[in-house]
């Protein structure tokens, strides 16, 4: 201990007079484990951490696949509920939850809240216990019950300012007075971080429930010693019975149910909380950590040339008795310390940028509120700090600590040129650096041109940045059923305060927005197709519209003429499709128009008056969905013999969207025709837009700052590589000028000698790339991970920044004066 201790001293009292030296040493260590730390509490956080749920390994997702339809995924619908929670085997309880938006009133101006509709077992199976009054019971989920409402603690505080009285008293919500029987805990949320002010119950109504209408999530709790295949196999087992025990809804046979082939697709709630994202974060995860290599094989390279100047030190310290041990533990503690104190100034920089990160909530990050510096991200640390430490110090022990070191008694000034031996180190670094800096360039490179790939998509709408959109609900407490008309026309009035708004170039009405996410597909039958029976046709995504939609969004009709409010107020039977629908059954956009379509048999057909561009609504890395646009205001449709669509997004096109001052107009103009509608999910098209490539882009910042890191810490290795080779043949350049050689030959010399370094850890990189790259593919777009452009440009990149690098420092070989070169050492 004693020893150890008199090391410690030493090595401060040797770092405190090299203060240059450990600034670098420092802030290199500190960067490379401070980004780790960060990166691993990313992946600690959002993968590796279990859901704040109690038992939450028993908690699973259920979803369910549609082979026969070509569907991969489909969600819960009340007739699976049902069967589910009345012949299952394998779950202590399951429920199902939506996500919506309501609006209240009574609070001076209306407003819009988001929601979960949950049934009855869906906040207990999740081991929430209220803060106060209670939760949702099975009385409260019959569709008869008296009205009731959970709140959130962020709105309890907000609304009633964390009073207790709130409990009891009631809310008036889309127009229907609820009483408030409890409030949630503080910490608690609900699955992938929805901020849900209010939950209600959804009220099934059994005896009117049929099949289809896949609206619902799925979740239920195992139980215990139950595994998913147990479970999958359970679901399946309950599919017939379901599919036998409710009606089909008019129009529709069982036996074109039976034709999907249903089947179970059950998964932990983990993976439904966190999606895809953890391809993401392991490749950065990887990257991060071959920066942290780079920077330890920089630091090593710094702790090599301190070793050489004192060699001789080392050597004096040997011949006067220091045993190899005690040499190698000064070496080690010297790096210990390094190692140390860079962890903790990384992990005060990893504190500072995760709260940058999680304030910042970059989109498409999943459990934002798990992420931070715990325990498990300590030991991380920890552990980084002993591996860095041992990583940047073994070559210097092993080349300095041995009993050769009594050779540098012998070494007198002019036996100090180097040779290759003591060399080869170096140079070892300067290739790994090389190496892994490549490999993160081409990472780099292949999200770079990833990204070029897809915002060269045409999404099926322009100018997203013009496009401000805002969605209204219009409940049937304020315009009864029996006045649908009325409805349609506050919508009609609507739009035209909105178009008179100075700077609105257009307005139109639609169910959805461009890439909002919303998935409603029903069959659609065409009139001159046959089907084969009980067959059900091909799955369409259902758009409900008003006229002047296309125009608005910069998406110019392909083929026939826009919906007007005559087509709308007489509901005569038309329809608009996407232009991939009209090539899949007409063979181009002309041939479609006044072809006929209907959803079921017991509809009455519809006329295709215009075919629309067809709008990359999952995304412009996914193919573009086959869609119809109906009226907003029709007759048979979807089971009702009148449907008019009370909640709608008006999309106006106006430079001056997404401005304060705009919103404020746009939310008079709605008020001046109603005072009672709240405008909800207020954006730009261009955040849904951006937000499709948010992974991407994500994905394509980290690895380009890990690739800028790493590209710069090789750079300056291969810098200080020919700078020290030059230093220390000094003696050698002065024989060479004064037998005749050029200036040009000597700069060349070392040249040569950095860009053979860079050569071969650019070889060496190539091959890793060819190796680790396939397991990025999934994240790539229209590119290959072994695309030839990428590969050679980003090894192009790195040679050219390499010679420029061994040129620098080469240029003083040239200056040298050969009289006191000779002279020197």
């Amino acid at each position: 201990m004693a020893l150890f201790t008199d090391q410690l001293k030493q090595v401060f009292r040797r770092l405190a007079k090299a203060p240059l030296f450990t600034a670098i040493t420092l802030l290199t260590l500190a960067i490379g484990i401070g980004a780790n730390t960060v990166v691993f509490s990313v992946v600690n956080g959002v993968l590796l951490q279990p859901l704040s749920y109690p038992q939450s390994d028993q908690l699973i997702g259920i979803w369910h696949s549609a082979p026969g339809v070509n569907l991969p995924e489909i969600d819960m619908a009340a007739f699976m509920y049902f069967t589910y929670r009345e012949h299952n085997t394998a779950f202590q309880d399951i429920a199902c939850y939506r996500y919506d938006a309501l609006t209240v009133t009574g609070f001076g101006h209306p407003e819009h809240l988001e929601s979960i509709d949950v049934t009855d077992g869906t906040l207990p199976l999740l081991g929430v216990k209220p803060m106060l009054g209670r939760l949702f019971t099975r009385q409260d989920d019959q569709p008869n019950a008296a009205k009731t409402v959970v709140l959130s603690y962020g709105y309890w505080q907000r609304r009633f300012g964390g009073s207790n009285s709130a409990i009891g008293k009631t809310m008036t919500i889309d127009g229907t007075a609820r009483e408030i029987i409890g409030v949630l805990p503080r910490d608690f949320h609900f699955l992938d971080d929805y901020e849900a002010s209010v939950f209600v119950p959804i009220q099934f109504d059994r005896s009117k429930t049929m099949l289809g209408n896949f609206n619902e999530s799925g979740i239920a709790r195992l139980k215990p010693g139950v595994t998913l295949e147990q479970a999958s196999a359970d679901i399946a087992r309950m599919l017939p019975i379901a599919l036998h025990s409710f009606p089909p809804p008019p129009g529709y046979p069982v036996a074109m149910f039976e034709s999907a082939h249903f089947q179970p697709n059950l998964k932990p709630l983990k993976k439904v909380v966190i999606g895809d994202v953890g391809k993401v974060l392991w490749v950065l995860m990887g990257s991060i950590l071959m920066v942290l290599l780079v920077a330890c094989a920089n630091v090593a390279n710094l702790l090599l040339v301190r070793a050489e100047g004192r060699r001789q030190e080392l050597s004096i310290r040997s011949a006067l008795g220091a045993s190899r041990k005690h040499i190698t533990l000064g070496l080690l503690v010297e790096s210990l310390v390094l190692s140390v104190v860079g962890s903790l100034i990384g992990l005060g920089l990893a504190f500072a940028a995760l709260r940058v990160l999680v304030a910042a909530a970059p989109t498409g990050l999943p459990r934002l509120h798990d992420i931070g510096i715990d325990l498990p991200v300590l030991l991380f640390t920890m552990g980084l700090a002993l591996f860095v430490s041992i990583v940047i110090g073994i070559i210097p022990v092993i080349k300095f600590s041995g009993v050769h070191l009594n050779t540098g008694l012998r070494e007198g000034g002019r036996a100090l040129s180097q040779s290759r031996e003591r060399h080869r180190a170096r140079k070892t670094l300067v290739v790994v650096q090389v190496a892994l800096a490549l490999v993160l360039l081409i990472c780099s490179g292949l999200m770079i041109r990833t990204f070029r790939a897809l915002i060269q998509v045409s999404p099926g709408f322009s100018d997203p940045k013009s496009l401000l959109s805002f969605f209204v609900w219009i409940p049937d407490t304020q315009i009864p059923a029996a006045q649908a008309e009325r409805v349609l026309r506050t919508e009609q009035a609507i739009q035209q305060k909105l178009a008179s708004l100075p700077g609105v170039q257009s307005v139109g009405i639609s169910t959805a927005v461009p890439m909002d996410g919303s998935q409603w597909f029903n069959p659609v039958a065409a009139e001159d197709h046959t089907y084969k029976q009980g067959e059900l046709p091909p799955l369409r995504r259902f758009r409900f519209i008003g006229p002047g939609l296309f125009s608005t969004i910069g998406s110019p009709l392909v083929a026939g003429r826009d919906i007007t409010w005559d087509d709308e107020f007489q509901k005569r039977p038309v329809v608009l499709i996407s232009e991939n629908f009209a090539k899949e059954y007409w063979g181009s956009a002309q041939n479609a128009i006044g072809k006929r379509v209907r959803e079921t048999d017991t509809e009455d057909y519809r006329e295709i008056i215009g075919v629309a561009k067809s709008i990359y609504d999952d995304g412009v890395d996914k193919p573009a969905p086959t869609a119809i646009y109906w009226p907003l205001f029709q007759n048979n449709l979807n089971g009702d013999k009148e449907m008019i669509r009370r909640g709608v997004n008006f999309i106006i096109r106006s430079p001056r969207s997404g401005s304060a001052a705009f919103m404020s107009e746009v939310q008079q103009a709605v008020w001046s025709v109603d005072g009672d509608l709240p405008l909800a999910n207020t954006h730009t098209v261009d955040q849904l837009y951006r937000k499709s490539m948010a992974r991407t882009s994500f994905t394509l910042v980290i690895l380009c700052v890990a690739g800028g890191m790493a590209l710069l810490l090789g750079i300056v290795g291969i810098y200080g590589v020919i700078s020290y080779a030059v230093s220390q043949r000094t003696r050698e350049i002065g024989i060479r000028m004064a037998l005749g050689a050029q200036r040009e030959q000597l700069t060349a010399m070392f040249v040569r000698q950095g860009l053979t370094l860079a050569g071969i850890g650019a070889v060496s990189g190539i091959v890793i790339a060819a190796v680790a790259l396939r397991l990025m593919s999934s994240l790539l777009f229209k590119v290959s991970a072994m695309d030839p452009w990428t590969y050679g440009l980003a090894t192009a990149c790195i040679l050219s920044i390499a010679w420029i690098a061994s040129y620098l420092p080469s240029r003083s070989a040239a200056v040298v004066n050969p009289v006191s070169a000779l002279r020197s050492e």
